[in-house]
């Protein structure tokens, strides 16, 4: 096993060291014992602290979400990133998100990179299966894929956000694939369907669910009882909320809930519950204005609201029931904790942010010192101690006594805010120089690995042709109109070889006929698109409100050709030579097949 993890990442050039520690530890590491529990982790998209009936909201019921607090312990400040990408980064590698080079949610800048370890690494080196199902959101071209960060089996999207949440395309292992029915009901299913082909041995289940992250979709069941439903609690500043929004998040989060608790019955009937850490989180502030217990800040803030999450984690019998834990703790912590809950040593060659937040949940942890957690999105940079937050413009406040950070005490604590200004200079000294300044390329064809995505979101355009959202997640690009227009991708290939290339299209009969070019450096492939394919753009027809993404396209894929790829870096470019009608096409996605070295 341990053997063949070295060999596999001896054979990623930009993280060639990695191959030497693993192999240094291989032959001291033991292989997994029967006893090792399960880890099963839950973290939810755009879901505050606030959204779960255990805080005190009556607006909605969560009873399976908050019997693993009955059952296990919860984090009274427990404290992830603004946004997505940074959160799943910092869970993933215990580090801090610009350490591991994530700057932004689209275009590339949420790749980690590939000489980060991740806690994938960690337990799969220990033996265990590992599978991730849901939404990635820290790259797409393999080794920046999942089943390249440790994980066996991997089954969702890599992209920020999706376009529609029933039966849309998804990757099974980096093939495409069409979902079965609402999205979260159908990743639970599939995660739970990998615990039971795994239940003989220890198992790591990584289930990163898209919602209540807009567009704002949810079964009709659960949207039903919320859609005229008067609602009793109410955002800090209730003339801001959006009535609509706010009913569907509440109906998406007890989705989550049924779906949670499907997973708890499936641990139950696995006869495994017993020896199953789980765990649920969320991964930022919640997506709108809505009751979040006073806090101020929401997604995207460093405010309390926009990073306090809740923390939720079950093992029975290890980890006593109705236990709160008082002692601030982040997502930086969670890989530490659960390799040492396991007894499974951290694959790292790197020093970690985090740290092992067992003695807290096993023992008595009123000695626990106090410590400094920092909070940063967009330049703007906050930091926590047990007792105060310092936010990004140097307003201190106590959160133990003002939970909304209503209170200035910047002038009556100078000392105090002083020593955390510092603590700020620091970290943008030692973290963030340099952060987001970035050269990597996207990368084909690994030796690894057979498939290779080229979506719209990471490509940039040239001449006439536009997004069709500001959002680059799940958009495509359209008004391709000019010989004098393309897209290019700054590309890097990895191996040698031929490549089938499929295009994922749309365009009407009266414009077929283009030709078109895909170049990389001296290797080129000409096609021509021949088939009319016109669908009306949809998603919008399952949307409870009207949403800021793009909408979709069911998009026709269709073989280009075959092109020969040297390895080596250059510009991947796509273009028309020929242009007969009023457009070239509209463009989703390259899909690249490596069909022979």
């Amino acid at each position: 096993m341990l053997q063949s993890i070295a060999t596999h990442y001896c054979n990623l050039r930009s993280a060639f060291a990695i191959c030497t520690t693993i192999m240094a530890l291989a032959s001291s590491w033991n292989a997994a014992r029967a006893d090792r529990p399960n880890v099963v982790v839950i973290l939810t998209d755009d879901q505050g602290w606030g959204d779960l009936s255990l805080n005190g909201n009556t607006n909605l019921s969560t009873p399976n979400i908050d019997s693993l607090a009955r059952d296990g312990a919860s984090f009274d400040r427990f404290y992830v990133c603004p946004v997505c990408s940074p959160t799943r980064a910092e869970f993933l590698t215990g580090r801090y998100h610009p350490r591991s080079g994530v700057y932004s949610t689209s275009a590339g800048g949420e790749r980690m990179n590939l000489d980060e370890m991740t806690i994938a690494d960690t337990f799969k080196a220990a033996g265990y299966a590992t599978g991730a199902f849901g939404k990635w959101h820290n790259g797409m071209q393999y080794p920046y894929h999942p089943n390249g960060r440790g994980f066996d089996e991997y089954y969702g999207f890599c992209s920020g956000h999706w376009g529609d949440y029933f039966s849309p395309p998804l990757e099974h292992n980096g093939k495409i694939v069409q979902g079965e029915g609402f999205i979260i009901d159908d990743l639970t299913d599939k995660a739970m369907a990998f615990m039971e082909s795994n239940k003989d041995k220890p198992f790591f289940a990584y289930i990163p669910y898209n919602t209540p992250h807009s567009p704002m979709q949810v079964p009709d069941p659960f949207w039903d009882k919320f859609k005229d439903k008067t609602l009793a609690m109410h955002n800090r500043e209730p003339q801001k909320e959006d009535i609509g929004h706010v009913r569907c998040a509440l109906a998406m989060c007890e989705n989550i809930d049924w779906n949670v608790g499907r997973i708890l019955e499936k641990l139950d009937a696995l006869e495994v519950a017993d020896n199953t850490i789980v765990l649920y989180f969320c991964d930022n502030g919640p997506n709108g204005v809505r009751w979040n217990g006073g806090m101020k800040g929401r997604k995207g803030s460093t405010d309390e609201g926009g990073v306090r999450s809740p923390l939720l984690m079950r093992w029975p019998g290890r980890i006593p029931g109705g236990l709160e834990v008082m002692p601030i703790a982040a997502a930086i912590d969670l890989l530490p904790t659960l390799a040492d809950l396991a007894g499974v040593p951290v694959v790292s060659r790197k020093p970690l942010d985090g740290t092992s937040l067992k003695p807290l949940l096993t023992k008595d942890g009123s000695l626990w010192p106090d410590r400094e957690i920092v909070s940063h999105w967009n330049k703007k940079v906050s930091v926590r101690t047990q007792q105060y937050r310092l936010d990004h413009q140097g307003k201190l406040y106590d959160i133990q006594t003002d939970p909304g950070q209503d209170r200035d005490l910047s002038k009556q604590h100078p000392v105090i805010a002083a020593k955390l200004s510092e603590s700020v200079a620091a970290y943008r000294k030692n973290v963030l120089t340099g952060y987001d300044r970035d050269e990597r390329p996207f990368l084909i064809g690994h030796p690894d690995y057979q498939y290779t995505q080229i979506p719209a979101r990471d490509g940039i355009p040239h001449g006439n042709i536009e997004r069709s959202n500001r959002f680059p997640n799940c958009s495509f690009f359209r008004n391709w109109i000019s010989v004098d227009d393309k897209i290019t991708w700054n590309a890097e290939v990895g191996v040698t070889g031929d490549y089938a290339v499929e295009l994922h299209y749309a365009c009407p009969s009266s414009d077929v006929g283009s030709t078109i070019e895909l170049a990389f450096n001296d290797d080129r492939l000409v096609g021509r698109i021949t088939e009319a394919h016109d669908p009306p753009l949809r998603g919008g027809e399952h949307d409870r409100v009207e949403r800021q993404e793009s909408y979709v396209k069911d998009f026709k894929s269709v073989l280009l050709g075959t092109i020969h790829l040297q390895r080596g870096k250059g510009v991947l470019t796509l273009r028309a030579t020929e242009v007969p009608g009023n457009q070239v096409m509209e463009f989703r996605l390259l899909m690249l097949t490596r069909v022979s070295d």
